[in-house]
């Protein structure tokens, strides 16, 4: 006879309560296999793809995509008897299984339809989904409705050739660049008003501020847009929500304090030119930023006081004998801050492949639980994006957060005569009630050391 079986949300972090139901990959009436994957979830840190435990048929799905579960509740049916006997009592799931343990974790599905996620810089990348019931297209304003009602959809009239409206007004839409056939006309027999032309002009500039969700802007997919299309409702979710969370709590539990040097790097900038042209590199990705998070490991191993947390339930310090470095990575799905476990063990190149790996799983939003955890202090590359220096806010269970900025050619005084160099600025926040201004001084004065003069690094090493 059938055997219905329940899965249920599973732990797939530390101490997780609950995850949001990003996409279901499989729909009622599919055939699944063990191991295949049925439905992403979104946590706190991370997208997460949890497999059947399972082979057999999905009966029933228990969870909406958007929504909110807790760890520990039933979200999909499957019938792990398809075959089997039908029975008077066979209509209704049997006792639930645990599905508490994640299991076979990792397995990739069948082949399936793609759909565009988006990357940190806006690129589309493809990635594998099974077909899945579309979500309703949010309401557009009720003047649009009547628009296309009285348009037949397509802008222009279905019912006159031509469109009514004074010479005036004609000219009025012209310089304004409204297309009169696109407008509904209000007035008296069909006739385009001056009214009607304003509030379409108005319409028009205020979508191509605020576009409808869905329109190549993954930001507002889940929003509601206002009747007059000047704003967009988006609920903060998951990461967002975690991550506005934990900024605020850091932002006022720890007491904050930056500082700041600008640098003149132009020896690394050397040294990274040098690295690209050098055949043990040809297979990775050199930066400056590698270099300066080069140079945030020596500090810390030189000065290991920083590398701790607060732990304010026992009123002690948490010195951490390891170097977690963690890369603040912008994502559609906000600011994550996975880390590189045991940095401080490895070499420039592994240090590269590191960065880069790390990186690109956070921009795809496959960064893992573990990744995002029991991290000791963070790098954020605010240059990338042209900016000079910031006060970055320490991330939460950790002392301190390294800003690392726009590098440019400055004129600077070098060997007593101004000569173009290449100059950067970098601002080192900590946790005043574990670092003192001398440490956080020191630490900054030793990052600034080795981009000023990579030998520095060898020395240090």
């Amino acid at each position: 006879m059938p055997s219905y079986q329940q899965f249920k949300l599973p732990d797939v972090g530390e101490g997780l309560t609950e995850a949001e139901i990003a996409e279901w990959r499989v729909a009622v009436g599919d055939t699944v296999t063990v191991n295949q994957t049925i439905v992403e979830i979104e946590t706190a840190k991370s997208l997460v793809e949890l497999p059947a435990p399972w082979a057999g048929v999905v009966t029933e799905l228990l969870a909406q995509e958007g929504q909110t579960v807790p760890v520990g509740t039933p979200i999909v049916v499957i019938d792990v008897d398809p075959g089997g006997a039908p029975s008077d009592d066979s209509a209704a799931p049997a006792a639930e299984t645990s599905g508490d343990v994640l299991v076979g974790y990792g397995t990739k599905e069948a082949p399936a339809a793609r759909r565009r996620r988006f990357a940190a810089d806006g690129a589309a990348t493809a990635v594998a989904t099974a077909p899945a019931p579309a979500a309703p297209a949010p309401a557009r304003p009720a003047a649009d409705v009547a628009r296309a009602a009285a348009t037949g959809g397509n802008g222009r009239s279905s019912t006159s050739p031509a469109v009514l409206a004074k010479p005036p007004v004609r000219k009025l839409a012209k310089d304004l660049g409204v297309d009169l056939t696109a407008i509904a006309a209000t007035g008296p027999g069909g006739i385009v008003t001056r009214e009607d032309v304003l509030e379409h002009s108005r319409r028009s500039q205020a979508e191509e501020l605020a576009t409808y969700p869905g329109d190549d802007q993954p930001w507002l997919a889940d929003g509601t847009v206002s009747a007059n299309g000047r704003q967009t409702r988006v609920p903060v979710r998951s990461v967002r929500r975690r991550t506005a969370e934990a900024m605020v709590n850091s932002a006022f539990t720890a007491p904050h304090v930056t500082v700041f040097h600008t640098v003149d790097v132009t020896r690394t900038m050397r040294l990274v030119a040098r690295l690209k042209e050098d055949r043990a590199f040809a297979d990775v990705r050199v930066t400056p930023l590698l270099l300066a998070a080069k140079a945030l490991v020596l500090a810390v191993r030189r000065h290991p006081q920083i590398n701790a947390s607060w732990d304010e339930a026992t009123q002690e310090i948490v010195y951490k004998h390891y170097v977690n470095l963690g890369i603040a990575a912008a994502t559609p799905r906000g600011l994550v801050v996975p880390n590189i476990k045991d940095a401080h063990r490895l070499d420039l190149h592994e240090l590269a492949t590191a960065i880069a790996g790390l990186t690109a799983t956070a921009r795809e939003g496959r960064a893992t639980p573990q990744d995002m955890t029991d991290g000791t202090v963070t790098i954020t590359n605010v240059g990338v994006f042209g900016i000079d220096t910031g006060t970055p806010i320490i991330n939460p269970g950790e002392a301190a957060i390294l800003a690392f900025g726009a590098i440019r050619k400055q004129p600077w005084v070098h060997k007593d005569k101004v000569k173009p160099r290449w100059v950067t600025q970098l601002a080192l926040s900590f946790d005043h009630r574990l670092v003192d201004g001398e440490l956080g001084a020191r630490v900054l004065s030793d990052v600034a050391r080795v981009l000023e003069n990579p030998d520095m690094g060898l020395v240090w090493s």
